[in-house]
């Protein structure tokens, strides 16, 4: 049987992967590779003097007093969480529409998730409804900075001081990103950050920090991430093993310094596509005012999700669903009592937000090819 050309092109090489490290790593290879060699010599494998570099060097990026290596963005939550003494009986408000680590830590310290819709515009968190959603259990409210935009955390942060609450930060998608001047990870009580490999600054596997300006919560989250030790073999509290590798740290520290080239590029890419424009069938991602998007994703959306990402496919060019399920239809998430219709805005995104490439290291072509495919899309009648 002669194969279709619909077929030969369902199965010809990808031309725009919609990630790739090769270029960025080639590019730093000559400064990670004495970054690497370093540890080794040192023999100082799990936090010590290049970890506390580290932190040093990210907190002056950032703008906070404290950061907080630890092993992962998903540990970063759980240590912030627990430094805040959440946990069971207390109920945090966050985001359905996201990675579930955010629902994840909450679920693991104890304490129960409060889910807010979304706003259409941003995919973050809806601050209009939170009101809605406060009960006297309530203890925090947990943003995420979604695809590398911030929330509307001046709004949040009003609320969560007119009724006590902590605010923790998700930035793992936005380190670099501002909003009014100021970096995420600086605007709340403390901030989790990821460094897994596809992030803004990613490592060479696990990492994440937390970040921030108040003392106490600082020694805390340090404590918890080593068995909760006050001294060596003497637990004080319930911690964990959340310490980052000095190996991950050479490799962020060699990356740190380059990490506003990258989120310029990503910028840069963001703009070619919302110059060339789009069309009626979907629509571009927002910049909102007094933010910087780093775009950590680029996410287009419209009710032909699916044909889309097919004509694209067809051209060579890969895509991502973020996020194809929302949180609170997952089965982990059964017990909450959630349901079909409960987050109207998020289960819409779910079903119409895709994600093209635009990692920093995307050459003119590639921008180009995406771009007229964007131009040349119409969904079937």
């Amino acid at each position: 049987m002669p194969v279709s050309p619909t077929a030969r092109l369902v199965a010809a090489p990808v031309r725009v992967p919609f990630f790739d490290l090769s270029a960025q790593t080639s590019e730093l290879m000559d400064e990670i590779r004495p970054a690497l060699e370093r540890v080794l010599h040192s023999q100082r494998f799990i936090l010590g003097e290049e970890v506390a570099a580290f932190e040093r060097e990210i907190a002056a990026y950032i703008g906070v007093k404290h950061a907080i290596g630890v092993s992962s963005g998903t540990d970063a939550l759980t240590i912030a969480l627990s430094a805040l003494g959440i946990g069971e009986g207390d109920e945090v408000i966050t985001t359905p529409f996201t990675f579930f680590a955010t629902t994840g830590a909450i679920l693991r310290v104890g304490a129960t998730p409060v889910f807010v819709d979304i706003e259409p515009n941003s995919f973050n968190l809806d601050v209009k409804r939170i009101s809605t959603a406060l009960t006297p259990r309530t203890r925090a409210i947990l943003p995420v900075h979604l695809f590398g935009q911030a929330a509307d955390m001046r709004a949040l942060r009003a609320i969560a001081s007119e009724n006590q609450l902590a605010l923790i930060e998700d930035a793992a998608q936005a380190l670099g990103a501002t909003l009014e001047g100021e970096r995420v990870g600086a605007l709340g009580d403390m901030a989790c950050f990821s460094f897994f490999p596809t992030k803004n600054l990613g490592a060479f596997g696990d990492g994440g920090l937390v970040t921030t300006n108040d003392e106490k919560l600082a020694e805390l989250a340090r404590s918890l991430r080593g068995h909760g030790f006050g001294a060596k073999h003497f637990s004080q509290r319930l911690g964990g093993n959340y310490r980052l590798d000095a190996l991950q740290a050479a490799v962020l520290r060699v990356k740190l310094p380059y990490l506003e080239r990258f989120n310029a590029l990503r910028r840069k890419n963001a703009r070619h596509y919302l110059d060339a424009g789009g069309n009626d069938a979907f629509q571009l991602p927002l910049e909102l005012p007094g933010r910087t998007h780093v775009y950590h994703q680029f996410v287009v959306r419209g009710p032909d999700r699916d044909a889309l990402a097919a004509h694209l496919s067809l051209r060579g060019i890969q895509t991502e669903h973020y996020y194809p399920h929302p949180i609170h239809l997952q089965p982990a998430c059964a017990r909450l009592g959630y349901g079909v219709g409960s987050f109207p805005e998020a289960e819409a995104a779910a079903q119409q937000a895709l994600a093209l490439p635009i990692f920093p290291e995307l050459e003119d072509w590639m921008l180009n090819a995406v771009a007229e495919a964007l131009g040349s899309f119409s969904p079937a009648p």
